[in-house]
């Protein structure tokens, strides 16, 4: 029997299987309007978002990976020498700054306007008091405002602390980090920002301030040693000028106070305190130059950065999707409805 059911594989007919649903087209008729307007009743349900992003390409130190491995890494699409930097972190991981608290901290306190002109307020207040939200939303928070709450004191501090946030200030950043997505172009090295909001002004302006954050962020990470050394020798210099002029003073204090006197002791007293004084004007010299190259090494360290794409107000919204929601919806049930009908067919196969 087995071999003759291997020989003999059975077909589902189709016809059949047109016949069944054409049988339950009742059902179709019932169901259908109903996940229609129960899917309208959610989709028109849920606020519209909009959408702004901006391209932005940095200038990167390669440290030039050349021969073989470069040639075969261009065969797959990628660059090895745009993305070999000998900085510890690389622009692979410029997304990763938004799993950063303090780095989502500091774009919870830009300044927003929405496009009417209504709403003025900090990212973190636009986020906390002036989100519109689906109507069920509002009886679930009652709900919770019923129960008893425990005391949440964490983060209620005179210091505001990023990494020590109480439920409420977590669940702002949490929202923060799903409207805004920072991605990187592995092959060509352009950061893409994108920001969304329920007002078109606002994710235009999230989208400039997180770029200029972002340039920020490079640009101080890039020349932090620079900057380091540069204010080390300009300590140094100060330092040596100030003993170079007290020198000075010192020597042209015992040349006046000795002009009329000549003593052997006097002119070798004269010659040590000019060579020690020469000593200190060579050393403050060095230290000069020394300074305005580590200056000059803060401006060489300094990355340029290019915007591709400037953020720009969207016209319409980016979601949700209604129409292909709710069609969507209509084809899953018209699945399922059809899957309903020809089950005692298909068990029978």
């Amino acid at each position: 029997m087995m071999e003759e059911n291997k020989k003999n594989p059975k077909v589902i007919d189709l016809r059949v299987v047109a016949k069944k649903i054409w049988a339950n087209k009742k059902l179709f008729y019932k169901v259908l309007p109903i996940v229609f307007i129960l899917s309208c009743i959610y989709i028109l349900s849920i606020p519209r978002y909009y959408s702004s992003e901006t391209k932005l390409a940095p200038e990167m130190e390669s440290s030039g990976v050349g021969g073989t491995l470069g040639s075969l890494a261009a065969s797959f699409g990628f660059d090895v020498n745009d993305m070999q930097t000998s900085d510890a972190i690389t622009p692979l991981l410029y997304p990763d700054l938004m799993e950063d608290n303090a780095f989502v901290v500091s774009i919870l306190s830009i300044k927003v306007e929405s496009q009417d002109g209504d709403i003025k307020a900090t990212y973190h207040d636009y986020l906390k008091s002036f989100q519109e939200n689906a109507w069920w939303v509002y009886p679930i928070n009652w709900l919770k405002n019923l129960l008893p709450k425990k005391e949440d004191n964490v983060g209620n501090k005179s210091k505001y602390d990023p990494y020590n946030l109480s439920k409420k200030e977590n669940s702002i950043l949490n929202k923060a980090r799903k409207n805004i997505d920072i991605s990187i172009d592995k092959k060509t090295g352009v950061i893409t920002i994108a920001a969304n909001a329920q007002d078109p002004l606002i994710c235009k302006t999230l989208a400039d301030s997180i770029k200029n954050k972002l340039q920020v962020f490079i640009t101080d990470y890039r020349t932090s040693k620079a900057r380091v050394d540069y204010e080390y020798y300009k300590g140094l210099t100060v330092e040596a000028k100030q003993d170079y002029e007290r020198m000075r003073q010192r020597y042209g204090a015992f040349i006046d106070g000795n002009v009329n006197i000549a003593l052997q002791s006097v002119r070798l007293k004269a010659e040590e305190m000019e060579s020690e004084m020469e000593l200190k004007l060579n050393n403050y010299n060095t230290l000069n130059s020394q300074m305005l190259a580590a200056k000059a090494k803060v401006q060489e360290r300094t990355p340029a950065f290019t915007v591709i794409k400037g953020a720009a107000v969207p016209i319409k919204p980016a979601g949700p999707k209604r129409m292909m929601f709710v069609a969507g919806m209509l084809v899953l049930a018209c699945v399922i409805l059809s899957l309903y009908s020809i089950r005692s067919y298909i068990v029978n196969q």
